[in-house]
């Protein structure tokens, strides 16, 4: 599986890969935060996913894909903290806001910065007409935020904190998506870095998560929530390997746009499992989202 994962970079059988990829990614990132934001506490929800996919990866991180290279260590470490800064924002983000508030700003805010990264860590460019896909995504994702802002009544009191929050994490979102790309072209077998990553990764969350479940007075059963960590931890393991090997076979500013669609299939959950407001203005941003990440791969 690895040798033809690497016989695929920079082919255009490898583009169309990586876009197959991102796009699952789009679809599976949506449930996998409906899933922490859902009807258990965000910070629980989170360390049951955490707890899961780390549990998951570690018979294939020790045991079946090859060592990482001692380059790697460092490399891990900082990918650890990036994505415990980021779960930490985004946790706090969905404390304060509905899932369909801050989903779009945190997603929106990623793109962008992205694209910028990817030019100068991997030398990456846009055409001038993707370049347009992005200002026509971005316009979508920041009129949901913007509509949100002036017309929710949900929640309105931590409205302004919720949209700051999701703002900043976005920002992590870039960082994360950026470095973790370095470090997936870093190795030279890719599922060594994502058996590495999932387990690493999942060492922190469950210790805090399990410490907040202590301090509560009224705890949830301890069953839905570890079966939404079980099943969160599975999505996330699709989600977000497909994202990265996306990164790894072709530009990592086009699967970083594409996987923003995401934004649209969370509007989605968000009101038919959620039961959140969406209204036609609201379907019309969104049309918008998607019409930018078509521009955007079509002007490639």
């Amino acid at each position: 599986m690895s040798d033809w994962l690497i016989s695929l970079e920079g082919t255009e059988a490898g583009h169309q890969v990586a876009l197959i990829l991102a796009l699952m990614a789009a679809v599976l990132h949506a449930v996998f935060g409906a899933l922490q934001k859902g009807r258990h506490d965000p910070w629980l929800s989170r360390g049951a996913i955490d707890f899961s996919y780390c549990l998951m990866a570690a018979p294939f991180a020790l045991f079946v894909v090859p060592w990482p290279e001692p380059h790697m260590w460092p490399i891990f470490a900082a990918v650890w903290l990036i994505h415990m800064f980021y779960k930490t924002l985004q946790a706090l983000a969905y404390t304060k806001g509905s899932y369909t508030v801050v989903y779009p700003v945190v997603r929106g805010t990623g793109p962008l910065f992205t694209v910028i990264g990817a030019y100068f860590l991997f030398d990456e460019t846009f055409t001038l007409i993707q370049w347009s896909g992005v200002m026509v995504l971005l316009m979508g994702i920041f009129g949901l935020a913007a509509y949100n802002l002036r017309y929710l009544e949900t929640n309105r009191d931590t409205l302004v904190i919720a949209l700051v929050l999701a703002g900043i994490t976005g920002l992590f979102v870039a960082l994360y998506t950026t470095y973790d790309a370095y470090g997936i072209r870093a190795t030279a077998d890719p599922f060594t870095f994502l058996a590495w990553f999932f387990m690493i990764d999942g060492f922190a969350m469950p210790v805090f998560a399990f410490l907040r479940y202590r301090a509560m007075a009224d705890r949830p059963t301890p069953g839905p929530l570890m079966l939404r960590g079980l099943f969160g931890g599975v999505v996330a393991f699709m989600s977000f390997g497909a994202v990265m090997l996306a990164t790894r076979l072709d530009k990592v500013g086009e699967a970083a746009v594409l996987r923003e669609t995401s934004t649209v299939f969370a509007a989605i959950i968000g009101w038919l499992v959620l039961k959140e407001t969406v209204g036609p203005r609201r379907i019309a941003l969104m049309a918008l989202i998607a019409l930018g990440a078509v521009i955007v791969e079509m002007g490639g």
